[in-house]
């Protein structure tokens, strides 16, 4: 798909990915409209890109971005839900409230965002890019509730693949840990997996799977080589969970230190 005069939306552009997404875009004659909670940190640049203030957890709220990107750009080509974020944490009590503000985000806003997009582009060619991550293959102890929405996209995804229309491209990226904020907003301290790979080397690769319209992107190739390696020998998996429960422990001793 050729980036250029096209229109797109680009949620969690604040920061983290997001923000490098946003920055790469950028060298493309596009128009943007980048979203995020609080967008003092948006820039906006004449013609290009366009800050709008959401909270997408909110189907009231995506509604609004939909009806401004239509009355501001005249439609939506593609359509990145990158906004998304973590709890690390042990879970101690029954918190309703608490389960459905992580999945009103990190599930209910994208998988809705290509119902909208699909209701609205009918034939036209569209594009979604949803920000999935590797722990949706990979179980990460302290994030159950995080993983547990990244398993859900996964799912969804990979299902919607074969029912999409052949004008629908709806791609997948996969990411591993990232060199962002995004562990530090998750909790103090928050243990961090290994490896990490940096956020321009997502964005970059983001964009190539848009122009190459791929379905699955795969930011880092220790991620897409092992996924095929651990399920020939999934004691590799076991191994790798067993130590980043050792960093969870660790760090559970270190929260109870504090209080």
């Amino acid at each position: 798909m050729d980036l250029n005069k096209k229109k797109i939306v680009l949620t969690g552009a604040s920061s983290g990915i997001g923000k490098e997404i946003l920055k790469q875009l950028q060298q493309y004659d596009v128009k943007i409209i980048a979203v995020g909670r609080n967008i003092s940190k948006i820039p906006e640049v004449e013609d290009k890109i366009i800050p709008f203030a959401c909270d997408v957890s909110k189907k009231e709220e995506v509604d609004k971005l939909f009806d401004f990107a239509l009355e501001t750009l005249g439609g939506i080509d593609i359509f990145i839900a990158n906004a998304g974020f973590a709890f690390c944490e042990s879970i101690e009590e029954a918190d309703w409230g608490h389960i459905e503000q992580i999945f009103s985000t990190n599930v209910f806003s994208p998988i809705y965002s290509v119902e909208k997009m699909r209701a609205l582009n009918k034939a036209k060619k569209y594009s979604v890019i949803i920000t999935c991550s590797a722990v949706s293959e990979m179980p990460l102890p302290g994030y159950s509730l995080y993983c547990s929405t990244k398993y859900a996209i996964n799912g969804f995804g990979r299902v919607y693949e074969h029912e999409a229309r052949d004008n629908e491209i709806i791609s997948l990226v996969y990411p591993i840990a990232t060199k962002t904020n995004f562990f530090k907003n998750a909790a103090d301290k928050a243990p961090i997996p290994w490896p990490m790979q940096e956020a321009d080397k997502v964005a970059s690769s983001v964009i190539k799977g848009i122009k190459n319209e791929k379905r699955y992107i795969y930011p880092s190739k220790y991620f897409a080589i092992s996924r095929i390696f651990t399920r020939v020998f999934p004691f590799i998996t076991t191994i790798y969970v067993k130590i980043q429960k050792n960093k969870f422990d660790k760090w559970l001793q270190y929260k109870k230190s504090i209080l």
